[in-house]
């Protein structure tokens, strides 16, 4: 019986062994591929992932994980590559707008039953043992209480989560307003989690390697919109007439929609009232989107900055090919006060810039 309990003691330790982990390997294997090499962050991130991972194989509690540090610093590939390499069916890839819009509907469908939220995450779930939470951040109040209850389920779950942000829990939800009735959140992470920064001199979605599967990193930067431009590249005309759009159960303007392709203005999609929402249900009928007079973000309310980043956010995420369409050249326009505006212009950095061409001077 000694003997016996002597062996499974052995198994175990064998199978929580990180070094038993499919993770490493997969990684050292897919910077090579790409030419990459890894940071120490990443490193780190890596091997804590590889940690947790044999646990989960073993039938040992994981500790859930936070990835944090500035954009372009790999957190979204390692989220990716974890996914990846994962030996189990039981996981899901969310990104926050996405996730989180699923859930309110959910919650609303559900409201009749006692704990709305139970209901919802077990349709969402669905047995989910991994939950791959990617591009965390937290603006609206009303978000940061659902937060709180969402985390506290998964955990009571025994769901291995694993979160990227550009922000350390301590950065999240900064207005000065609110940020203290977000602090147990921030507790409860520091709690449960294991908080990592992923950190790097260098944005690795400059690198040429970075962008050479990517539908959105074929779109292009205009400016500043010429009538050449726009016959060029078969663009809309600046001054296209609206056209009405239903969206869902809403009603929005848009410039142009053909097959797969939608135009709008700047100020259709961003100046108006319109939600994560619209962006998601009209990526499920437009691949290419064009998206005409951006103007200089500073000059624009807070409000409106956000949608513009809530929009880029979501077709990245969704790998659509887009045209903006500027006044100005990118830096100029996107220097504005919202705080992730960072992450935009890391992300429309990757498209191809059309830039006005210059008449050269007459030889005399």
């Amino acid at each position: 019986m000694a003997v016996l309990s002597l062996i499974q003691r052995l198994l175990r330790k064998k199978t929580e062994n990180p070094n038993n982990s499919p993770i490493p390997g997969f990684f050292r294997n897919k910077a090579e591929q790409q030419g990459f090499t890894l940071s120490n962050g990443q490193v780190r991130a890596i091997d804590a992932l590889a940690r947790e991972t044999a646990h989960l194989l073993a039938g040992q509690p994981t500790r859930s994980l936070y990835l944090h540090g500035p954009v372009g610093r790999g957190k979204s590939w390692l989220l990716d590559g974890f996914f990846q390499a994962l030996p189990i069916a039981e996981k899901q890839r969310v990104h926050f707008h996405d996730f989180f819009a699923q859930l309110h509907r959910g919650m609303f469908q559900h409201r009749g039953h006692d704990d709305g939220l139970a209901v919802t995450l077990d349709d969402l779930l669905k047995g989910c043992r991994v939950l791959c939470f990617d591009e965390f951040h937290v603006h609206d109040i009303g978000d940061a209480m659902l937060i709180s209850r969402l985390f506290q389920a998964l955990f009571k779950r025994g769901v291995l989560v694993l979160v990227t942000s550009n922000y350390p829990p301590e950065g999240l939800l900064p207005n000065p307003l609110y940020h203290e009735r977000f602090k147990p959140v921030i507790d409860l992470i520091a709690t449960r989690m294991e908080v990592l920064e992923v950190s790097s001199p260098q944005d690795f979605r400059s690198l040429p390697q970075a962008q050479s599967s990517q539908r959105f990193t074929r779109g292009q930067y205009v400016w500043p919109g010429t009538a050449q431009q726009r016959e060029a590249l078969g663009l809309p005309a600046a001054d296209s007439p609206p056209l009405r759009l239903t969206v869902g159960t809403r009603q929005l303007t848009c410039r142009r929609h053909q097959a797969r392709t939608i135009a709008f203005t700047f100020n259709d999609l961003c100046e108006q009232l319109t939600a994560v929402m619209d962006y998601l249900l009209l990526c499920q009928d437009y691949d290419h989107w064009v998206i005409d007079g951006l103007p200089p973000l500073a000059d624009c309310p807070i409000a409106v900055q956000q949608r513009f980043i809530n929009l880029v956010d979501v077709l990245y995420d969704r790998d659509k090919q887009l045209t903006l369409i500027g006044e100005q050249p990118l830096e100029s326009a996107l220097s504005g006060q919202a705080i992730d505006l960072a992450r935009t212009a890391s992300r429309l950095g990757q498209l191809q810039t059309t830039r006005p061409q210059h008449t050269p001077d007459p030889v005399s």
